[in-house]
């Protein structure tokens, strides 16, 4: 197996990344528009890509671990072992690249998940204080004072002179 093989993985793996970050970045205009039905559309996208990102890096991991299997040399599967056993340095070049450019997109993408997450917990504790405004408070639920509930709780249910 050729770390080719290796790379075309971490490639499709930063593309599939990008995609996923373009999405999020969609799915945070769409909760500034407050709009559910869309988000819910955006969603069912993001899924279908987290999937295939799911499988891609079962993929990425099967050809680390053929290479590594190709090449006994090398006693661990990660980018950084890979890198020390190459010899060819384009090939160290742009196995490092590529490694690089698939961490930046991993970061970007959880910046923006984060922005979503807290727009959403903004959006829900505006939800939360709209309904404590709308909701009476149960100080205000009786509008006379207390004395004419506490006559009436005097009171037996049997009239003893009777």
């Amino acid at each position: 197996m050729s770390i080719q093989k290796v790379q075309e993985a971490l490639n499709s793996l930063v593309k599939l990344h990008e995609a996923l970050l373009e999405i999020s970045r969609e799915k945070t205009e769409v909760i500034k528009e407050g709009k559910v039905e869309k988000l819910q559309a955006i969603l069912v996208k993001e899924r279908k890509r987290i999937r295939e990102l799911e499988q891609a890096e079962t993929a990425r991991i099967q050809t680390v671990e053929a290479f590594v299997k190709d090449h006994p040399s090398i006693s661990d599967p990660s980018i950084t072992s890979l890198l020390e056993h190459l010899d060819k340095e384009e090939e160290k070049t742009e196995l490092e690249a590529s490694a690089i450019s698939l961490t930046e997109a991993i970061t970007k993408l959880k910046q923006q998940e984060q922005l979503n997450q807290a727009l959403i917990n903004q959006s829900m504790q505006f939800v939360q204080l709209s309904l404590d405004l709308m909701n009476p408070s149960l100080k205000n639920l009786n509008y006379g004072e207390g004395k004419a509930a506490s006559s009436a709780g005097k009171r037996s249910v049997f009239d003893s002179k009777a």
